[in-house]
């Protein structure tokens, strides 16, 4: 059955200082006038292939069923395959380079039922150079698909287990330490770690954090509100992994962290801390 669809995702490193998004969605509406175009972001540092995955499988699931188009591309014009990914059986299909962009989130939704490399020179544009692959591979292929172009129309099948893997960090464990990663640092400072909220079930609810040269201590919350306004916090994100947080303020700058930074979470934090009352001396006692 041919499958169209009227959505494209699209995700890339271009930022929005130089016309290439535009130009991009220009070429989409060219070919698919109808199609609605959802920016998911632009702004994935320079290429960042692993930032550009991770973002990509933070969103899969919540994007709307179509085409993805994901463009974070540093070997443009090597040797690096352009490929189109279908999952669940044709739901989406996943369009842009093989070099692991796509792969987390491939995983996210379920693993690939069929892959092609983009060797279908009809469904591109004629090309003055080769490192526009955006603009002149997949946004035409993505249009074309929205159109009901089969995907092995777009390109020649090759083995999905061919597909380049993507670079997730595993957490791991040392004795009372659990070595964690800064997978994502959001807008407000928020730091997302590669641990599942299972992880921290054996530490109790005062922490310990170290990053680098860096040691802070942090309690379990719930939500941001739980802690007071610049105390360090660490709870589960909106995506189900650990986040670690400062109320009104900013989890990076207070560990001076930068995405891929490892953090060391281990129990402590501080003890309640044991009033002292001083008493006067008795008079027999002044010197």
């Amino acid at each position: 059955m041919t499958m169209r669809y009227d959505t494209i995702s699209f995700l890339s490193d271009y930022g929005l200082g130089d016309e290439f998004v535009g130009v991009v969605k220009s070429v989409i509406r060219s070919v698919a006038p109808e199609v609605v175009v959802v920016d998911i972001t632009h702004d994935i540092a320079p290429h960042d292939v692993r930032a550009g995955g991770l973002a990509l499988a933070r969103s899969a699931q919540y994007l709307v069923p179509g085409v993805v188009l994901a463009v974070v591309d540093p070997g443009v014009g090597g040797t690096r395959r352009a490929v189109a990914v279908e999952v669940g059986e044709g739901t989406s299909v996943l369009v842009g380079p093989d070099n692991g962009l796509l792969a987390p989130a491939v995983a996210m939704v379920g693993g690939a039922s069929r892959a092609v490399e983009l060797t279908a020179e009809g469904y591109h544009l004629a090309s003055p150079g080769p490192t526009f692959a955006g603009r002149d591979v997949f946004a035409p292929t993505a249009a074309h698909l929205c159109l009901g172009a089969d995907i092995e129309e777009v390109g020649t099948p090759i083995p999905v287990h061919s597909l380049v893997p993507g670079v997730v960090p595993v957490s791991r464990t040392e004795g009372d330490q659990i070595h964690a990663e800064v997978l994502w640092i959001d807008r407000f400072g928020n730091l997302q770690l590669n641990l599942d909220p299972t992880d921290l079930e054996p530490l109790g609810a005062a922490l310990r954090l170290t990053a680098g040269d860096i040691g802070r201590n942090a309690i379990r919350a719930n939500t941001y509100s739980d802690l007071e306004s610049g105390e360090l916090g660490v709870l589960v994100d909106s995506y189900g992994l650990v986040a670690i947080a400062v109320n009104r303020g900013s989890a990076a700058m207070e560990l001076s962290c930068v995405e891929g930074d490892s953090i060391t979470v281990e129990s402590g934090g501080a003890a309640p801390a044991t009033p002292v009352q001083l008493q006067p001396k008795r008079s027999d006692e002044l010197a």
